[in-house]
């Protein structure tokens, strides 16, 4: 028997129907999570601050000060 014959036979088409249905419940799930998700959480504004955390101290400029 040829793989030609073995995957002919095969019946396929679940497989598109499985695909579709892992990405539409993903989706779902990722648009739940940023509608029902507190808009600012304490672990949002660290990752959000984090390609300007570069780990150096700046003073507060309000006062006049400027630490280096």
């Amino acid at each position: 028997m040829r793989l030609s014959e073995i995957m002919g036979g095969l019946d396929l088409a679940f497989f598109p129907i499985i695909a579709m249905a892992l990405f539409a419940l993903i989706f779902a799930g990722v648009g739940a999570r940023l509608i029902f998700a507190r808009r600012r959480d304490l672990d949002t504004d660290r990752a959000g601050s984090l390609p300007l955390d570069d780990g150096r101290v700046v003073g507060d400029l309000t006062n006049g000060s400027n630490a280096r």
